[in-house]
């Protein structure tokens, strides 16, 4: 809900359970006020001014030196003019002065959601937009800053569209989505997600010091190191209890989220693209716009965040082929066979997994081209037919005749010096003039800033996708930017090619979309090294890592969850010892790691025992027997895989409160083991919960006193065990 005190210039955007209000001063600047728990008054009254001593004043001021850019709560923040802090936009002038002053000059409020033109956003008819407009008076350079509420969810948007109104070309060097300045806080915490390939998304928490902390990353993806999702919160904050705030950026390349406490001891987030290597010049008349920024507060610690993020990303991001139904349990070659494989491998694979209710398969890298290894052929997207003979017309009913559906893996961006492509188009891949190649994979990047490039690829692509009946795609990207230069912009415009890269990326994915409407596309960046909210509305899941152990999927599906729902997690279960740390675990604690995301098979099925067949089929009737609980429930996290405990545990409980599937995973086994608690979360107090093939207890004391864990599940490295709860 939006409410507008027109008299006081007064902006208020309620959710459902939190408030954030700002104000435009006497002076036209629009100042932040409050954003957290839903309070039903003013609160610019939180608005501080007092000379603080070597600050400077605006000259509408005089000479009043109780006020200063530099001391007050900015909603969108400049540079040049008084304000030292983080500033959200920058922006070089015609006459080479990066000066910009923005004042309040109006506001707009519309029914339903805003839409970006070209980029990834939260959409729903229910939410409301707000438009409040700022002007720099000198170069009439226009921020139009763009709110999105969703009472609903808990959720509010930001995005900035930059227009110049002025008579001179100006240059964009800096345009952030959102700045967000609590005021004189108490002290926070700053939570970032950071870490590697293979093992990505690790919660890192440190107190919020005086100066600027934060996470970005310049490798034009948005990363395995770091994730477009921060947290801040009050240092007392937990899973249960305390104020914390979520911020998202929908946005797939480089980014930037800065903190910052300054001599006051307020502080300033900022989070947007990356200003490195970025600049966009705006002729007359000329606009930028912005990705879009998500935020959520919550008063009751991170699982209510994180509660809140999910339903909001479930609801109103993913475009979902699927939505309303089950999604199908697949299997991936990849794992089974690399690149040695043929249609006849394949078929064997199928016919060992559809017997045990696996519905997929997907055919991974391989396919295409001479592609034997990872040297040759990308950007060579037609089928080999050595391999496949007849083509994908005659493969892929083979495989429907089992019962199954067919998919297959693309890495569309990218292109190998060993190609016919390459020798044709070597002008195609992002390079340097004068530089030698920086490789990755024994790959190049193809220019997707370029109309020409991606309407060649998506042709070819097109033209396989379109060949045989296609369910699914996952699109890969196996390194990240270098060398980055575009033949067709002249140099002053080089700063463009990075963004103009995501902007291709997206208008790729997105006529997949209007081509396939029918068709699931997974995500994928050597791994999780683009698992962020903007891929997410082109790719209702993302394969979470190229780490398919389970144990190390424990802390890896943990970090991912704080921001992003179990919907969107690509995890499957592979085979042991694990390719990536020959760490061995059970066929039953795989499965149960695997089901707490989208569920799937990475092995050579036809290589399993009866035994682990039976088990297999087992586990794919649980899974589709509780999908709606596991994949639409809220989750929670019930351990911190972190500690090191003698056990991880997590739990979704449905919408309703009257089912439960809490799943444990023990560490490694020491002698005589100390009796263990389940302490589940999320359930009615007043309701009786049958346990599966057991008693019934209360709500209240499973959640107070907790339930009893087997001793057999703590005789043995990472044992697992599930337990399903039903509401009597």
């Amino acid at each position: 809900m939006i409410v507008i005190d027109q008299e006081q210039r007064i902006f208020t955007l309620h959710t459902s359970h939190t408030t954030y209000q700002m104000q435009a001063d006497p002076y036209h600047v629009l100042l932040h006020a409050y954003y957290g728990p839903r309070v039903e008054e003013d609160m610019t009254y939180l608005i501080r001014r007092a000379d603080r001593s070597h600050t400077p004043n605006p000259d509408e001021a005089g000479n009043r030196r109780d006020y200063s850019l530099d001391t007050l709560p900015q909603e969108y923040s400049t540079c040049g003019v008084g304000d030292y802090r983080i500033p959200s936009l920058e922006v070089e002038q015609a006459d080479g002065s990066h000066a910009v002053d923005l004042r309040y000059t109006g506001y707009e409020v519309r029914k339903g959601k805003y839409t970006l033109e070209g980029l990834p956003a939260f959409w729903g008819q229910e939410a409301e937009t707000l438009i409040l407009f700022l002007e720099d008076p000198a170069s009439h350079v226009v921020a139009e800053l763009y709110y999105g509420v969703f009472e609903d969810v808990d959720l509010i948007t930001r995005a900035v569209r930059i227009v110049n109104r002025g008579e001179k070309p100006v240059r964009l060097l800096k345009a952030a989505s959102l700045c967000l300045d609590l005021p004189y806080a108490a002290p926070l915490d700053i939570i970032t997600f950071a870490g590697r390939h293979m093992m990505e998304r690790c919660p890192t928490r440190t107190p919020l010091a005086p100066g600027i902390q934060g996470v970005g990353t310049t490798r034009g993806l948005s990363s395995h190191q770091n994730n477009p999702f921060v947290m801040l919160c009050r240092p007392d904050a937990g899973e249960e209890h305390g104020l914390c705030y979520g911020a998202m950026l929908l946005y797939s390349g480089s980014f930037e989220a800065m903190a910052e406490r300054s001599q006051l001891e307020d502080c300033r987030l900022v989070m947007g693209i990356n200003p490195y290597h970025f600049s966009w010049t705006l002729e007359p008349g000329g606009a930028f716009q912005t990705p879009e920024a998500a935020m959520v507060c919550s008063p009751s610690g991170f699982g209510q965040m994180s509660r809140r993020f999910h339903r909001a990303i479930r609801e109103h991001l993913l475009r979902d082929p699927y939505e309303g139904r089950r999604r199908p349990v697949l299997v991936n070659n990849w794992e089974a066979t690399t690149f040695d494989f043929d249609a006849d491998k394949l078929v064997e694979i199928a016919q060992a997994a559809a017997p045990m209710g696996i519905e997929l398969l997907v055919m991974d890298d391989g396919w295409f081209g001479d592609r034997d290894d990872d040297y040759r052929a990308l950007g060579d997207w037609a089928v080999n037919l050595r391999k496949l003979p007849g083509g994908l017309e005659a493969l892929v009913p083979r495989i429907q005749e089992l019962g199954m559906r067919f998919g297959i893996w693309v890495e569309p961006e990218m292109i190998s010096e060993d190609s016919a492509l390459y020798r044709q188009h070597p002008d195609w891949a992002l390079a340097i003039p004068g530089r030698a190649h920086t490789r990755g994979r024994s790959q190049l990047v193809l220019d997707f800033s370029r109309q020409d490039v991606r309407d060649h690829i998506y042709g070819a692509l097109k033209a396989v996708l379109s060949s045989a009946e296609i369910t699914y795609v996952k699109w890969d990207a196996n390194r990240t930017l270098a060398t980055v230069w575009s033949a067709q912009l002249p140099s002053e415009r080089q700063g463009e090619v990075y963004h103009r890269y995501v902007l291709g990326v997206y208008d790729m994915l997105e006529r997949l979309h209007q081509d396939f409407p029918q068709m699931l596309i997974e995500g994928c960046a050597g791994g999780g090294g683009r698992f962020d909210a903007g891929m997410l509305y082109y790719t209702p899941q993302i394969w979470c890592s190229d780490n398919t152990d389970a144990v190390d999927r424990l802390r890896i599906q943990y970090g991912t969850s704080f921001a992003y729902p179990v919907s969107a997690m690509g995890a499957h279960v592979s085979a042991v010892p694990n390719a990536g740390t020959l760490r061995t675990t059970p066929l039953e604690t795989r499965g149960v790691v695997a089901m707490a995301g989208t569920f799937g098979y990475e092995m050579d099925l036809s290589k399993t025992t009866p035994e682990e067949r039976e088990l297999m089929a087992r586990q794919v009737r649980f899974f589709k027997e509780h999908y709606d609980l596991i994949q639409r429930g809220d989750y929670y996290r019930l351990t911190d895989p972190f500690e090191n405990g003698p056990f991880t545990a997590w739990e979704h409980v449905s919408p309703d409160r009257r089912e439960a599937l809490a799943s444990v995973v023990t560490g490694p086994v020491c002698g005589n083991p100390p009796f263990r608690t389940l302490y589940l979360r999320g359930l009615d107090p007043a309701l009786r919960y049958r346990v599966e093939g057991g008693a019934a207890y209360s709500g209240a004391a499973l959640m107070e006193g907790g339930y009893p864990l087997p001793m057999e599940l703590l005789m043995g490295d990472y044992q697992s065990f599930q337990l399903y709860l039903k509401a009597e």
